[in-house]
Formats: C-alpha cells, sequence, structure tokens
C-alpha cells in the first residue's frame, strides 16, 4: 500500500529522518511508536508531501507519488489526521465534514454516532475528544484506502479513546483501509497493530508484529 525507502528530512544543520525505509502492507494497522522529538510528526509531513523529501522515494500503491502535491495524494487515496486534530473552529460539524466529500457517508454517523447529533454546531465549541472524533470523520469522509493518525489519542478522554480504537479496529477488520497510527500510549498501539516500528534520533529501531510487541520489549524502548 505505501513503501517508503531511503527516506532523508533535513532541518537547518539537523538531520531529522535518517534513511528510514519501511512498509504499510493492505488492510493491516502498521503503529509507529517513539517519544516526543524522534523525527514522528515530520516523517508524516513528509508522507502527505507538508514537507518536500531531502531524499529517498515515497510509493504509494506502486506509484512514485515523492514530490506530488499534498492534495494529489489526498486525491490517490490518502486520508490524514494531523497532530491537534486542525478542524475549521468556525465552521459547523457538517461543514467540516463536506471539506473531505461532497456528501457525507452515512457510515461516518454510524461509527461516530456523536457527529450525527452535533452538526449544526461549530467545530470550536466541541470537546478535545469531539473535535478528534471530527477531523477523524473529515478523513474518513472522502473513503481514504489508507488512513494517517498522528497521535490521535493525545489529551483525550479514555471513553473517546475507545470509540477511536473501536472506529480503526472496524475498518482493519472490514480490509476497507491500511492504517498507519503515530503514538506513545503504548496499550492503545498494541491493542491495534497488526506490525509495529519504533522511532529513536529518526532511525527505526525496531520492528516486528504486533502480537510480538510485549515479547520484544516495546514497552522498555518506550521508557528508555
Amino acid at each position: 500500500m505505501l513503501a517508503i525507502e531511503g527516506l532523508n528530512q533535513y532541518y537547518g544543520g539537523s538531520h531529522i529522518l535518517r534513511d528510514l525505509s519501511f512498509e504499510v502492507p493492505s488492510g493491516k494497522v502498521t503503529t509507529l511508536l517513539g517519544r516526543n522529538g524522534v523525527g514522528k510528526t515530520t516523517l508524516l509531513k513528509t508522507l502527505m508531501g507538508l514537507i518536500p523529501a531531502a531524499t529517498g522515494v515515497v510509493s504509494f500503491e506502486r506509484k512514485d507519488i515523492t514530490h506530488a502535491k499534498p492534495y494529489l495524494r489526498a486525491r490517490a487515496g490518502i486520508g490524514y489526521v494531523p497532530q491537534g486534530r486542525e478542524i475549521f473552529p468556525r465552521l459547523t460539524v457538517e461543514e467540516n465534514l463536506l471539506m473531505g466529500a461532497r456528501k457525507v457517508p452515512a457510515r461516518i454517523f454510524e461509527m461516530l454516532p456523536v457527529l450525527k447529533s452535533m452538526l449544526g454546531r461549530r467545530g470550536g465549541d466541541l470537546s478535545g475528544g469531539q473535535q478528534q472524533q471530527l477531523a477523524i470523520g473529515r478523513a474518513l469522509a472522502m473513503r481514504p484506502r489508507l488512513l494517517i493518525l498522528d497521535e490521535p489519542t493525545e489529551g483525550i478522554q479514555p471513553s473517546i479513546i475507545k470509540d477511536i480504537e473501536r472506529v480503526i479496529r472496524a475498518l482493519a477488520a472490514s480490509d476497507e483501509m491500511s492504517s498507519l497510527l503515530v503514538e506513545q500510549y503504548y496499550d492503545f498501539a498494541q491493542s491495534l497493530a497488526d506490525q509495529y516500528l519504533v522511532m529513536e534520533r529518526g532511525e527505526i529501531i525496531a520492528r516486528g508484529a504486533g502480537a510480538d510487541m510485549e515479547r520484544d520489549g516495546v514497552r522498555k524502548l518506550l521508557a528508555v
């Protein structure tokens, strides 16, 4: 679904991403874990074309998108839920959802029923957890084949985290799309991961099957 080969990124004289190579398989959830400041968000922004890649190749469904504009990546089928949600606070919930589609698919309200009851409310009036659900719903409205989520549990109450977990699990079980989930919350990541990656100082230092995360000592890697 998504393949990254030899990806490098720099900020000034700092080498942020160091020769990254990995794949996100079809119909699976890939979790990318790492502490703050290791380059996770920079990686996602590079994958979405918000930051140009210094070197390396990014391929989506075997097509080179390394230099494609962000809107072309979205049009190709990549949905993105950024860190901090970045909804439009002055627009209503319905207007936010329509940024991702001409018509909101009914299934969005089946998966995230709270949104249906709030269609006329402004995005900025919602709680943090509700805004996160709105950001996910907006991305899903375009029916992506790959959904990229950056820290979806950050600052969210446990009940909403369970709702988000349920949505990602349902989509993965249906084989409708793949997910690349960047997360610091170990238990959430482990519960969803088909495969995991761990980043440290811009490099992938560990990878494996999600079922092996405990055996591989991933929790300890994040605590160091």
